[in-house]
C-alpha cells in the first residue's frame, strides 16, 4: 500500500442504484480521504435509464463500464462491479475502494476488500440496508452530497438543504445521545474532558454512518454545541491562533 499521505482510491459507482446529482459532492467528498485515481461507472448504457448519466460522463472523467441485462429481472452490472473489484484488489495498488450503491448485494465485497486490509468508504442512500451500511469503514448518505445540480433526471426528487433538527428533537434522539455520551465517556480524562476529535473518531469507529450533516449541521462541533448537553471549552494553542475544542458531559459537572 502506498505510504504517501494522498490515499489512492477506487471509486466504483453502481450507476442503477444512485443519481446522477450526487457526482459533484461525491467527488468533492472523496477528495478529503485520498485521490480518485480509479473512477468507473457501470450499467446498460444502451438503456434509456442511463440518459442522466450520459449528459456527465465527460465532466467528471468517468469510465463507463458496458453491461448488458442477460437475464430479465437481474442485475448483470453488480455481478461486473464485484469482479472488476475483486481484479482491482489484487492487480492495483490502491489504499481503499469507494462503493457507491445502495443495494445490499455490496456487502460480502466490502467485507472482503476490509479483510484484506484495505478501506472501505460506502455512499448511498439511507434506504440502504444496514448490513451493508455496516461493512463499510465510513458511509456517507448521498442526500448529504446533492446539489440540485442540472444534471438532475426526472425521476429524481429537487434537492433541497437539509434543515437543522432542533434541540429539542437532538436531545430526544436516544440514538444519538447515547452514542456521543459513550464516545465522550470512553475518550475523557480524570476530570471528565475528552478531545472533541478524538469522540468523532470515536463515534465513526462505534457508527460507520454517523455524519453530523444526517443532522444538518456542517460541522461535529455545531452538532455538540446544538445537542446543548454538554459543555463545550476551547482551549487556545501555544503560538497558533486555532484552538482545539474539548467536550464534557454536563451530568458529569453535576456530580
Amino acid at each position: 500500500m502506498n505510504t504517501d499521505l494522498q490515499k489512492r482510491l477506487a471509486v466504483l459507482i453502481d450507476a442503477d442504484n444512485s443519481q446522477p446529482s450526487i457526482m459533484e459532492g461525491l467527488l468533492e467528498e472523496v477528495a478529503n480521504y485520498g485521490i480518485a485515481s480509479i473512477k468507473r461507472i457501470y450499467g446498460d448504457w444502451s438503456s434509456d435509464n442511463m440518459r442522466g448519466w450520459k449528459s456527465i460522463l465527460l465532466d467528471y472523467s468517468l469510465q463507463p463500464m458496458q453491461q448488458y441485462p442477460y437475464t430479465k429481472g437481474k442485475n448483470a452490472s453488480d455481478m461486473a462491479m464485484i469482479i472488476d473489484a475483486m481484479d482491482i484488489l489484487y492487480s492495483e495498488k490502491m489504499d481503499g475502494f469507494c462503493l457507491v450503491s445502495s443495494d445490499s448485494d455490496f456487502t460480502p465485497l466490502a467485507q472482503r476488500i476490509r479483510q484484506e486490509g484495505f478501506t472501505v468508504y460506502g455512499f448511498g442512500e439511507q434506504k440502504t440496508p444496514k448490513a451493508f451500511v455496516r461493512a463499510c469503514d465510513r458511509f456517507i448518505y448521498t442526500e448529504v452530497l446533492r446539489k440540485g445540480s442540472k444534471e438532475e433526471t426526472r425521476s429524481e426528487a429537487p434537492a433541497e438543504r437539509r434543515k437543522s433538527i432542533s434541540t429539542k428533537d437532538l436531545k430526544q434522539d436516544t440514538h444519538l445521545v447515547t452514542l456521543v455520551r459513550n464516545a465522550v465517556e470512553d475518550s475523557a480524562d480524570d476530570t471528565g474532558w475528552a478531545s472533541l476529535g478524538v469522540v468523532g473518531q470515536n463515534m465513526s469507529n462505534r457508527a460507520a454512518d454517523f455524519d453530523p450533516r444526517n443532522y444538518g449541521y456542517k460541522k461535529l462541533g455545531e452538532l455538540i454545541r446544538a445537542m446543548q448537553l454538554f459543555e463545550v471549552d476551547e482551549r487556545g494553542m501555544e503560538n497558533s491562533p486555532a484552538h482545539n475544542i474539548y467536550i464534557r458531559d454536563k451530568r458529569k459537572r453535576s456530580r
